[in-house]
């Protein structure tokens, strides 16, 4: 599908999802019918993709940085969706993608940052209604940033794309109203779980691209951010399974979810005001302002690419500014972590 294609498919399920839409489906209702019959034959391989323990990462990171003073005091950063979210796959705390981000979050601003997860194992985008109102049950304890990572399971449940991309845009539109950031990992690439075998591979791509892109749009109209994970969980995932997966070869392993989480800090800074990166586009780097279901068509397409509102709607529909941030290393935000997250 050329990246105009997924534009237009993109823009009517947003559309749907905003006027009350159902009907449209992910790939065509056949095509997902198979894709979720393999899906499921592969979760039963693997033991349907569960972990008996997900880490408990909840906490204060960046200790180092904890001093009393104004622009001293912790950024509160906080983790919605699923169990991609949530970290389950691994063993220890500090392997989850909120223990990452908190850390590599805490080492670019100098500040230590208390994480909280909200995040549910299994969880659709129907959940996030709940998972918000937990996030915002304390009106001075408002998230500066929240990360939300969740899609897969509305695919694998055949959830209408429609009302997916509602759900999300609903949360978006509640936390940003509430002064949070908000950075939406879009949903990730389900061809790439070992087990699924093509052609059911090339059309369960082809579903999470199609949300993905959609997904993008919902949520930059509702002043949230996105950060391509598909092809991040593609072909990276794809030439390094054994390293890239977990033991479930369901679940991203510790190096999976640093791949996706380096991807996802930049953006968390910029939206914190914090990464160094000028906010005009790189030419050289194919960046630029689209209309937003352009830029939701091109980020689908390529891992890490972030994607944000920049201008008021005009006659091709609003605009959005698509950067592609550089990433960095875990390396490179470790010295932010040398200590455990309290109470953990």
């Amino acid at each position: 599908m050329t990246s105009m294609s997924r534009a237009r498919v993109a823009r009517r399920i947003a559309a749907g999802a905003a006027y009350g839409g159902g009907g449209i489906g992910l790939a065509g209702a056949a095509a997902v019918g198979l894709v979720v019959a393999e899906v499921h034959l592969a979760r039963r391989q693997v033991n349907n993709g569960a972990h008996p323990h997900v880490p408990q990462a909840e906490g204060r990171y960046g200790l180092a940085y904890d001093a009393p003073g104004p622009g001293k005091e912790p950024l509160r950063l906080t983790m919605l969706g699923d169990s991609t979210a949530a970290g389950q796959g691994v063993h220890r705390s500090g392997q989850t993608p909120g223990a990452l981000l908190a850390a590599g979050l805490a080492a670019v601003a100098e500040r230590p940052v208390e994480l909280r997860n909200v995040a549910l194992p299994g969880a659709q985008s129907d959940d996030l209604d709940r998972q918000v109102a937990l996030v915002l049950s304390d009106c001075d304890q408002v998230p500066d940033v929240c990360v939300i990572m969740i899609g897969a399971n509305d695919v694998t449940h055949r959830m209408p794309a429609t009302r997916s991309v509602r759900h999300l845009s609903s949360a978006v539109r509640r936390l940003r109203t509430a002064g949070a950031e908000v950075v939406v990992g879009t949903c990730p690439d389900l061809g790439t779980i070992e087990p699924v075998q093509q052609p059911l591979r090339w059309l369960a791509r082809r579903a999470s691209r199609q949300l993905a892109a959609a997904q993008t749009i919902g949520a930059v109209e509702q002043g949230g951010r996105t950060v391509s994970l598909g092809d991040l969980l593609g072909p990276e995932f794809e030439a390094n399974p054994r390293e890239l997966f977990g033991p479930d070869h369901y679940h991203p392993s510790a190096e999976g979810y640093a791949t996706a989480a380096m991807a996802v800090l930049p953006t968390v800074c910029a939206a914190l005001g914090l990464w160094p990166e000028e906010e005009r586009p790189d030419v050289s780097r194919r960046e630029g302002f689209l209309p937003v279901a352009r830029a939701a068509a091109e980020a689908a397409s390529e891992a890490g690419t972030e994607v944000t509102a920049a201008m008021p709607t005009g006659p091709r529909g609003p605009w959005a500014l698509l950067k592609r941030r550089k990433r960095r290393r875990v390396s490179e935000t470790e010295p932010a972590s040398p200590a455990s997250p309290s109470g953990v």
